[in-house]
């Protein structure tokens, strides 16, 4: 009977959140009748996205499998980057399996970066500092939660404010595991609002929970359990259990201090439900650790010891040393591999410093020499010579453009090299007129300048000519 209550609970709650968003339904119709596979992935994409956003569980792995076949055969770093993503988000979010949603996360972030797409970096920044979180290593948490605002979404895109609110979000943890109360309390506050200019209950609850453990902890009890009741009263509308996890494990703890075993025991037996049906180890982990302490503290010695050796095995199993171990090596490769990309980038800035300090110089020597062929009072040069110091000229200039603008023009085109070549054309198309007209005119100035140097040479010569003449005479 309670397993069919809590089923049609579940499957109210599921209906009324897509009522929500009847974007999805419309995205997976369109689906059915898609065959381009970068617009596939792009209506894949975005389900999830609205799936996600009002913490409902993405309902099997097609989506994300598809996605990472698209990205396959397209050979598309950005494509790749999000189905790793989406991969890893799956081993975090649902099977609590952290060290597969850290190789993931790792395995995506090079190809995203290489993408040159901020709301993909900033995402999985977000989600690595998550689940560091998760882990206790405040130290990485706070650095990949810090990255990922470096790299937020400009503020016109509409992916700003989704990737702001997941920013305030591990900033606020990040400050509470660092005991920085005070701007713990101000992200969640910032948070809040983010999450009401996007109407999206999973954020307004996480935000109202972070506030609410922000005032427990400040001591602060009524504005705490004010702010618990309206988190617990927003959770009931989200049925992906491990969405909860956080909130659980600041209100449980929050009525056990505060001698309400009760309802301590009530929502224990919630959370314990919900980490059952979904298998995620870190939420059986935190609520069997609950009942043992509830146990412990109503004197029932034998259920207490029960789910204690149930948290020791299960501690085991997530915290074992080869996790450990695995979790560190991936931290070591990620770290060198930032290292060896950082001096990558550091030398190609110097070569570009250098080859732009040798073409100023080519360009100068080569300017010098047209000036000095069209301004010599007494050297007659052919304007074949000019045209072919212009061209070389022309080609110079077009390659001092190239390297000065190849890092603008990479970040404004994703990367992409058919949108960098039609760019190049471009400026080439502005620069070939504008080169020929420069040519035309010193060309024209060159003439002109031999006339003038023939008619004196020739005048000169008639006057020594008839000098000779008169002295003849």
């Amino acid at each position: 009977m309670k397993r069919t209550i809590c089923f049609s609970l579940f499957f109210i709650f599921y209906q009324t959140a897509f009522s929500q968003l009847p974007a999805i339904d419309s995205m997976k119709r369109s689906l059915e009748h898609t065959t381009d596979p970068e617009e596939r992935f792009k209506t894949l994409n975005e389900i999830l996205v609205n799936i996600d956003a009002l913490g409902i569980p993405i309902p099997d792995s097609t989506y994300w499998l598809e996605m990472l076949q698209i990205g396959q055969k397209t050979k598309n770093d950005l494509i790749l980057a999000t189905s790793y993503n989406w991969i890893g988000y799956n081993f975090y979010r649902v099977k609590g399996a952290y060290t597969s949603a850290l190789e993931y996360y790792f395995k995506a972030l090079p190809l995203a970066e290489r993408s040159g797409n901020k709301r993909r970096i900033s995402s999985l920044c977000f989600d690595i500092g998550q689940v560091y979180t998760l882990l206790d290593n405040s130290e990485e948490a706070f650095k990949y939660t810090r990255k990922g605002g470096e790299n937020l979404p400009d503020r016109s895109s509409p992916m700003y404010n989704y990737m702001l609110v997941q920013f305030q979000r591990g900033m606020s943890n990040s400050f509470l595991k660092l005991n920085r109360l005070d701007s713990a309390l101000y992200y969640a506050q910032q948070m809040e609002q983010t999450s009401m200019l996007l109407n999206a209950k999973i954020f307004r609850f996480n935000a109202k929970s972070q506030a609410a453990t922000v005032y427990a902890q400040m001591g602060e009890t009524e504005l705490a359990d004010i702010y618990f009741r309206k988190a617990k009263s927003d959770a009931a509308f989200i049925s992906e259990g491990s969405r909860k996890l956080f909130f659980f494990k600041s209100y449980i703890p929050f009525l056990i201090k505060n001698k309400r075993i009760r309802e301590a025991v009530l929502e224990t037996d919630t959370f314990y439900a919900q980490a059952r049906e979904t298998k995620n180890l870190l939420s059986l982990l935190k609520s069997s650790g609950y009942k043992r302490e509830l146990f412990e503290i109503q004197k029932m010695t034998d259920s207490a010891y029960y789910y204690s050796r149930m948290e020791a095995d299960l501690n085991d199993k997530i915290f074992n040393q080869d996790n450990k171990n695995a979790i560190q090596a991936m931290v070591l490769k990620q770290r060198l591999r930032e290292i060896e990309e950082a001096e990558k980038q550091n030398s190609a800035r110097e070569t570009d410093r250098q080859n732009l300090q040798y073409i100023i110089i080519a360009i100068g020597i080569l300017s010098l020499l047209t000036l000095f062929l069209m301004l010599s009072h007494s050297f007659i040069t052919n304007s074949k010579t000019i045209e072919f110091i212009g061209i070389v000229t022309l080609i110079i200039v077009f390659e001092f453009l190239n390297l000065l603008l190849h890092p603008f023009l990479e970040g404004i085109t994703g990367h992409s090299p058919i949108l960098i070549l039609l760019a190049l054309v471009c400026i080439a198309a502005l620069l070939i007129p504008l080169h020929h007209k420069v040519e035309k005119w010193a060309i024209h100035k060159l003439v002109e300048k031999n006339k003038r140097i023939r008619l004196a040479v020739a005048k000169k010569t008639i006057e020594q000519l008839e000098g000779d003449q008169a002295t003849f005479n």
